[in-house]
């Protein structure tokens, strides 16, 4: 049962509604965990708010009481950035889902933080626009999870992540105090850039009740193509090619052959398994150079010894070999019970590098890995396939990913590029960040939470 006193679960109650305050250890069971793999934690109740002033009640009742509050959305995050604290409040956003406002004078959305990353994307569509960020879990992801993450996502080489589509914030502090920053203004530099620094907070700065996001007019046309090499070091090359002839595709995605075979037996596409890595690669933009820049692209994968180039006939061809990519972390969570999904990024030119060192890495430690990822913006998600009630192969995993991130930092990397730090990456990001960032980090958190009741060892202690 909870330990939180009766008189703060009463006042919630009073603030909420007795349906919105969850307290029953099989009610709470499913808040006890995000999407990391391995950890787990008991809150003390779940609360669901529907409003920016019931939010305010509960970090005032919070502060009051010294009681920590944990935020969430939809739980999909990958480095436990809102698994429970003792005794916590998990104060659950799903319900405020509202989108409030689509103004196509000036290309803005107005949304409530518990609104899908889907639905923006959709809504813009009906309106012939176009939101980029897409994140692979953005049919259950939530914009206020996105933003409190910094996500990124398959289109972020061409179009950035979520930082680039945040125009403005309500947030409340910690206090109950109600903060907006931004505005619809393109252009804006009076004062501090306040709202980038709640962007990627995970939570421990304060709680975002409404999300004002850009979104950008549609691209008229689009190709997707996927080419099969022979070895990594041939895709990487590729890669670099591209770039380095000035072009920026809209999305370029690379599978190992782990995963490969994965998601062909997954999704029955008709992926070619003889090969050692794929690339997906789709552009976009106005018809003339969509067409040119898929007829550079599929010339520079053959000189780069590309085995093969498929391009996809239509619209829903193109859809499935991008679903096919979106499945790499469903199709690899079907050979093992415990899927551990990390995330660390490189500089492009260490990116074949990287991906030897992964497979060293997994060989020396006797593990099974699959490892795909961004290969445009040098962004790896190596996937080890475990059993978390194997103590001793967990330790052989966490020992693994110690040095592969350790191997990103002196590649120039850093430890995580989409998933966050919250506990997974806390024990490394020090050396990361360093001494000077850590100390301003540290005490920019004192500042706004000086009782520190927002999202508790999470990022850092």
């Amino acid at each position: 049962m909870t330990h939180l006193s009766q008189s703060v679960l009463d006042s919630l109650k009073r603030l909420l509604g007795h349906r919105n305050v969850l307290t029953q250890p099989e009610d709470l069971i499913p808040y006890s965990f995000d999407g990391t793999a391995a950890l787990q934690a008991m809150p003390g109740c779940v609360v669901f708010a529907t409003s920016t002033e019931q939010i305010r009640g509960v970090l005032l009742l919070a502060n009051e009481h010294g009681v920590p509050v944990v935020t969430r959305g939809s739980g999909t995050g990958l480095s436990g950035g809102s698994l429970p604290v003792s005794s916590c409040i998990v104060l659950c956003t799903v319900q405020m889902n509202r989108i409030l406002e689509v103004d196509r004078a000036n290309l803005t959305m107005l949304v409530e933080p518990g609104v899908t990353t889907l639905a923006v994307a959709d809504a813009a569509a009906a309106v012939g626009l176009f939101y980029p960020p897409d994140p692979g879990s953005m049919k259950i992801s939530t914009i206020g999870g996105n933003v409190a993450e910094n996500s990124g996502g398959l289109r972020g080489l061409k179009y950035g992540i979520t930082r680039n589509y945040v125009m403005g914030l309500e947030i409340v502090l910690p206090d109950g105090e109600i903060l907006w920053t931004g505005n619809k203004c393109v252009k804006d530099v009076a004062g501090y850039s306040i709202k980038d620094l709640f962007v990627g907070s995970e939570g421990t700065l304060g709680v975002i009740t409404k999300v004002l996001l850009r979104i950008i007019p549609k691209p008229a046309a689009k190709k997707t193509m996927v080419a099969t090499f022979a070895q990594m070091d041939h895709a990487a090359d590729a890669v670099s090619a591209i770039i380095a002839a000035q072009i920026i595709p809209c999305t370029l995605e690379f599978l190992d052959r782990t995963t490969i075979h994965c998601v062909e037996d997954y999704a029955k596409i008709g992926l070619p398994l003889n090969c050692e890595a794929l690339l997906l690669i789709e552009t976009d933009g106005h018809p003339a150079a969509v067409a040119d820049e898929a007829a550079q692209m599929e010339k520079i994968c053959r000189e780069k010894g590309c085995m093969e180039v498929r391009v996809a006939k239509d619209e829903a061809e193109a859809t499935q070999l991008a679903n096919a990519r979106r499945s790499a972390f469903s199709a690899l969570a079907r050979l093992a019970p415990t899927t551990i999904l990390e995330d660390a990024t490189v500089p492009r030119s260490e990116l074949a590098r990287m991906v030897r060192y992964v497979e060293a890495v997994a060989k020396k430690y006797k593990l099974r890995v699959g490892t795909f990822g961004h290969m445009g913006d040098g962004n790896l998600h190596p996937t080890f396939l475990t059993d978390e009630r194997n103590k001793e192969e967990m330790q052989r995993v966490h020992e693994a990913f110690r040095e592969i991130l350790e191997e990103a930092i002196r590649l120039g990397g850093t430890v995580t590029g989409e998933h966050g730090v919250g506990i997974a990456k806390k024990e490394i990001l020090p050396k990361f960040a360093g001494a000077a960032q850590m100390r301003v980090m540290r005490e920019l958190r004192r500042a706004l939470d000086p009782k520190g009741i927002l999202n508790p060892g999470k990022m850092f202690d």
